[in-house]
């Protein structure tokens, strides 16, 4: 078998083997396929795709090129979560302690932010002690104490994954949906999961920009998780504005808690009673989705979930202290409230624009090596539909430096738009699949 013969038959648009994709995955992973030759593998695929069962050999093959983790020690029926990332998407410091209360453990390695797309670990990371960097042996063991874990990244899962994804950012190649869906499943597949929850963000503030994309996204996805033997279902839902009202790693830390205590924006608490109460379907625990979001809203609203996240964030080394007064999480020096410049509707609230501004604030990477600050952020006191008067607060800037602060205001006003006219709130959940 030769790589040359396989880039080949992908050219031509052919399908290609399981073996064929193994030797390819296993062959670059172990540096015996050159990049030039990964590369043009990738762009064939980019060109003309994969179909269904190509996709899932893909996967399966690089779920196994390193560690896959059986979770069944700890417990006969694990689940997890993923979302595309973005903007203000504080949504696993929630759903997974409520979820977990419910008997359901969930065991979930997190990445960082980069781009205007933040990262889970970075928000915990506000949190003073925070561990994220656990053993394969610490992972499991909190899992198995706590029910909940949530660990940076290993590199020992799926590792041909961060050779491909890391070529694919320098080949154009990043918006192949059979590479994109591989490199999401491959990684919860080997991280042991028996059932998977996407959440697929649609608009400005998300990779998928159209519902047709984001829905074929999905429904790959879910065809890989279960041809695999996996229970998954995908939630599409809106990121034409942000999640909550808050963007920033502290910031979204305390919206969280306040969610925990049964309050939080309404769009936060319904996408993760909907997050949720999917988890809760696909193990069997509610018959229907109606019925698993009322028991995680009782206990939501009941301090049964936010008992287990102090449980979880403290058996990781967090200061329960910080959990306990939200006002001692990292603050910025500089925090100013901006008014409405007019009455009105607020018609639009670009997404991207308003995660880009944080990322300039200092609160993301535009780099893997730049150095967040957790205390900058944004904090939204109006969404899409709301009417404001002139001379409201409309926003909160928080910063660590008056020339950023005076930057961000001039771009978060021209990112909101305005309308003399009633405007619909934006729907949430688009569609469920699966």
């Amino acid at each position: 078998m030769f790589a040359v013969e396989i880039i080949a038959k992908k050219r031509d648009k052919q399908e290609l083997s399981s073996d064929e994709i193994k030797f390819f995955v296993d062959g670059y992973a172990q540096e015996t396929i050159p990049d030039y030759q990964a590369s043009a593998w990738c762009m064939a695929v980019l060109l003309n795709g994969m179909t269904p069962t190509e996709a899932t050999h893909y996967t399966l093959h690089m779920a196994h090129s390193g560690d896959m983790l059986d979770l069944h020690d700890i417990a006969p029926f694990v689940v997890d979560k993923h979302s595309t990332g973005g903007v203000g998407d504080k949504t696993t410091l929630i759903v997974a302690p409520l979820v977990a209360y419910h008997g359901l453990p969930v065991g979930k390695m997190s990445g960082r932010g980069l781009g205007f797309s933040g990262g889970t670990v970075d928000k915990l990371e506000s949190i003073r002690g925070f561990n994220p960097s656990l053993s394969t042996e610490q992972f499991l063991q909190t899992l198995a104490q706590h029910g909940v874990v949530v660990s940076g990244q290993s590199a020992d899962l799926a590792p041909a994954d961060g050779k491909f994804y890391a070529l694919r950012d320098v080949t154009a190649t990043v918006t192949s949906l059979p590479l994109i869906a591989g490199s999401i499943m491959s990684k919860k597949i080997a991280a042991g999961a028996d059932a998977i929850v996407l959440d697929v963000k649609v608009g400005r503030g998300a990779f998928m920009q159209t519902e047709a994309e984001a829905e074929a996204l999905a429904t790959l996805m879910v065809d890989i998780g279960q041809g695999v033997g996996r229970r998954v279902a995908a939630v599409l839902s809106d990121m034409n504005q942000p999640l909550g009202n808050t963007i920033g790693n502290a910031l979204e830390v305390k919206e969280a808690i306040e969610t925990l205590h049964g309050g939080g924006p309404t769009d936060l608490r319904e996408h993760c009673l909907t997050i949720g109460g999917k988890m809760l379907q696909l193990a069997d625990k509610a018959a229907t989705l109606e019925e698993a979001k009322t028991m995680l809203a009782t206990s939501l609203d009941g301090g049964q979930a936010w008992n287990k996240f102090v449980e979880w964030i403290v058996a990781q080394g967090g200061d329960q202290s910080q959990l306990e007064n939200p006002d001692t999480l990292p603050q910025a020096p500089l925090v100013e409230t901006v008014n409405a410049p007019n009455s009105g509707y607020i018609s639009a609230i670009d997404a991207a624009e308003v995660g880009k501004t944080g990322v300039q604030l200092g609160g993301g990477r535009l780099q893997k090596s730049d150095i967040i600050d957790p205390s900058v952020g944004i904090v939204l006191h109006a969404k899409v539909g709301d009417e404001c008067t002139a001379g409201t607060p409309l926003l909160t800037i928080h910063a660590n430096d008056q020339t950023k602060l005076d930057a961000a205001r001039q771009r978060l006003l021209e990112a909101i738009h305005w309308s003399d006219e009633p405007v619909e709130a934006l729907p949430h959940t688009l569609k469920i699949i699966g």
